[in-house]
């Protein structure tokens, strides 16, 4: 391939205080957490990775969860700490840590702030006490405006708002007025996104009663859309909105297909290996005490090598969520392919009017914004005819 795409880091911290109903993510209830031996396992996890990014800048980092913010302010100034020894981090980088509302305090924001964290991301879910009782949040509504309160006080200056719609129970102007909420504290981001039922969650086993037929959900998601435009936070992906230069550029970077590497119990990672001419997928293990006794050494369960029909439709997976779409160069440097090679599925796409593409630019129609998985679906199992690659098999460019 041309070269590396941008390289983003991501942390996995997999403990919560109570494990939500609708929560598929690797998280795990813990009345105390190993700090210093997880931070341990994670900064040796680090260094048997090395070798796959060598040389290469890290431009974001995510700490996701999991809870990341029910860890001491000590704990994540030690793991970036770590995280400087032993990477090149690019100045000014974009570092996300997410918080639940009623899991850190003025003092633990300060502390994170004060280590190199620059945005926090919290998970309000719902201003409505009776939804988040449904939810299984440890939170009410109170205490989500107070963390945000107290995120602002600490000095931070761009927090992202989790919002869900399509509770069970919930009418319309209920998930208005959890946005007009959300709004009045001012974030500079929001992610406004539908609660889905998945499977190994309690709620797939035990579905709440009352959810949201698929009318009542696009109602909801329809006017839900129109507040937030009016008020100035611009859709830029399918559930990510913001306000100017606030789009969070560690999730544009999965977005548009660039590469993470993934550490911590669960983790998964997407490289690419331009001198092989490769692209590789890796996944950790999810147990976090399993994860802790290998000390973040083997901790590798799973490796891959993404076949053409697998970068094909993993780019057009995370692309074509952004409302922009992406510009058809992208698609060439990130896949080692020609354009040629999903002409057809392009061109079908078109015609159901799903898309909008010229030689240049390729973006989602609102009709493909709506319907997403089915024109993700257009581009799946695809044959890929060898000779509309930039490569052959050793990786010399056979043309262009």
């Amino acid at each position: 391939m041309p070269g590396n795409p941008p390289l983003g880091l991501y942390i996995h911290l997999p403990w919560c205080e109570k494990k939500c109903p609708y929560c598929d993510f690797n998280s795990h209830q813990a009345e105390t957490i190993p700090e210093i031996d997880y931070i341990d396992a994670l900064l040796n996890d680090l260094e048997q990775d090395l070798p796959l990014i060598w040389g290469r800048s890290v431009e974001t980092l995510f700490i996701g969860g999991g809870t990341p913010s029910l860890f001491s302010g000590d704990a994540i100034d030690r793991l970036l700490s770590g995280l400087r020894a032993l990477l090149k981090l690019q100045p000014n980088m974009e570092v996300t840590l997410e918080s639940n509302p009623g899991s850190a305090d003025i003092e633990h924001f300060r502390a994170y702030h004060e280590c190199g964290v620059n945005r926090l991301s919290i998970g309000v879910q719902s201003f409505n006490d009776q939804h988040l009782k449904i939810l299984g949040r440890v939170h009410a509504s109170e205490l989500a405006c107070a963390a945000f309160d107290s995120a602002r006080q600490a000095g931070f200056d761009n927090i992202n708002l989790d919002v869900m719609y399509g509770l069970p129970t919930q009418s319309v102007q209920q998930a208005l007025s959890d946005l007009q909420q959300a709004v009045g504290l001012r974030p500079e981001h929001i992610s406004h996104y539908q609660l889905t039922i998945e499977p190994n969650t309690l709620f797939y086993h035990q579905p709440p009663a009352q959810m949201p037929d698929d009318d009542l959900a696009w109602e909801q998601q329809q006017a839900c859309q129109a507040l937030l435009k009016n008020l100035g936070y611009h859709q830029y992906e399918i559930s990510a909105y913001a306000r100017e230069y606030k789009q969070c550029r560690h999730n544009l970077n999965y977005w548009q297909f660039g590469d993470y590497l993934g550490i911590g119990a669960g983790a998964h990672s997407k490289i690419t290996l331009a001198g092989d001419n490769r692209v590789v997928r890796r996944i950790r293990q999810r147990q976090p005490q399993a994860y802790l006794q290998s000390q973040g050494r083997n901790s590798i369960t799973s490796e891959s090598e993404l076949s053409a029909s697998d970068l094909v439709f993993e780019f057009m997976l995370n692309t074509l969520r952004l409302t922009e779409g992406f510009e058809s160069r992208l698609f060439v440097e990130n896949t080692g392919l020609t354009l040629n090679a999903v002409l057809p599925a392009l061109q079908t796409a078109s015609d159901r009017g799903l898309l909008h593409f010229d030689t240049g630019h390729i973006r989602p129609s609102a009709l493909g914004l709506q319907y997403l998985n089915d024109l993700q679906a257009l581009f799946l199992d695809l044959e890929i005819d060898q000779k509309q690659s930039f490569f052959s098999s050793d990786g010399e460019i056979i043309h262009t």
